[in-house]
């Protein structure tokens, strides 16, 4: 038994915001939202006020995927001490795995009316790379968006962790390889598209996308899915994987003189997270229409970051609520006022980390702890 006394560095985790029933209430109103939400869009007329429209269904899918990588981010960030600067690059490892199978379901209707990728036609290509075996399948593809940024992941984790790298150290290096990836996929010699990655896509197990049910049905698909996760990070956490989780991000070697050792922890975490930030890449790809290197942007990865810092990382709600608050300002104010957006983005990073440590769940966690006591 790890010691969480008063007197231990090892703290244990904060009481939970929700309890049992709170979770069950917001399971049910999760998947209400995704039930709400197609019929407003396909029920409703056009002309009523309820009626929600195609760019909102859509725009709201992609938040949903990149709550799902700020969920990611917070289980391990917030539960094992381990900040990732680089998680962009496995969301962008299981685009491209899902943007290979829509660009083979394009078959012969692209411009050269080839069964090669219109791409590929273009650079003189006359035959598919070997990597790309298995792009025709969707089961195979479903598989991949998990084994790919997840394997990577494991590789990189296991060095990482065994070589006990650490802290801003570890962070930096995560950076660096999702630099170094986004830099090799814009080369056109690799066979991912260059600069202009994968776009036009037409089909998804033979339906078009283009349509107002498809596009209900992948919002729904990320609802879902991001419901799933959420009660497996639950789980996790709420056994002793997460207790040992929470004991290694207070003190990690004083977990160590207690006879455990943090690795197959925290490379567990890790791989984790890189595969759900894979299935979200996978769940974008389709809604949004197009993938390119510069998903794995390190911007994008320090965003993401941003988003678990806002929400509240030791949060598993926070960091969800923290992708909705900052993309829907994002899409407000690089609307209204596209030259602050980033000084706006900026300004809340340091206002989070300087007035709200915890995150807006950790202030929500106050204002009911407050109004709890005034009740009693």
């Amino acid at each position: 038994m790890l010691p969480t006394s008063a007197h231990s560095p090892l703290t244990a985790p904060s009481k939970p915001l929700f309890g049992r029933a709170g979770w069950a209430a917001m399971v049910s109103a999760g998947l209400l939202v995704c039930v709400v939400v197609p019929l407003l869009n396909l029920w409703v007329p056009p002309d009523h006020a309820l009626h929600l429209s195609d760019f909102m269904v859509g725009l709201l899918g992609k938040i949903l995927t990149y709550a799902i990588c700020a969920l990611a981010i917070g289980m391990i960030w917030g539960q094992a001490g381990i900040l990732s600067l680089g998680h962009g690059l496995f969301f962008a490892l299981g685009g491209y795995v899902m943007g290979m199978y829509l660009m083979r379901q394009i078959g012969a209707d692209g411009v050269y009316g080839s069964a090669l990728p219109d791409f590929m036609v273009f650079l003189g290509w006359t035959e598919l790379p070997w990597y790309w075996a298995l792009s025709h399948s969707f089961i195979a593809t479903l598989l991949l968006v998990v084994l790919v940024p997840g394997g990577l992941a494991f590789l990189f984790g296991y060095l990482a962790f065994r070589s006990r790298i650490t802290g801003v150290y570890f962070s930096i290096i995560t950076q660096a390889l999702t630099l170094a990836a986004m830099l090799l996929f814009f080369r056109n010699e690799t066979g991912f598209g260059g600069n202009n990655g994968f776009t036009d896509f037409r089909r998804i197990l033979g339906f078009p996308l283009a349509t107002a049910e498809m596009r209900v049905i992948l919002f729904a698909t990320s609802g879902v899915t991001l419901l799933g996760f959420v009660l497996l990070a639950r789980w996790l956490l709420l056994s002793k994987f997460g207790r040992v989780l929470h004991a290694i991000r207070d003190a990690e070697s004083r977990v160590m003189f207690c006879g455990y050792n943090p690795l197959p922890y925290k490379l567990s975490i890790w791989v984790i997270s890189a595969a759900m930030c894979g299935v979200a890449g996978a769940l974008y790809v389709p809604q949004v229409g197009i993938i390119n290197p510069s998903e794995m942007s390190p911007a994008n990865s320090i965003e993401m970051a941003i988003w678990a810092a806002v929400g509240g990382r030791a949060s598993l709600i926070g960091p969800i609520v923290g992708a909705f608050v900052v993309n829907g300002a994002k899409s407000v104010l690089t609307v209204s006022f596209p030259e602050f957006w980033l000084f706006f983005l900026g300004a809340l990073f340091i206002v989070v980390t300087l007035f709200m440590p915890n995150g807006l769940a950790g202030v929500a966690q106050q204002a009911w702890g407050k109004l709890r006591r005034v009740r009693a």
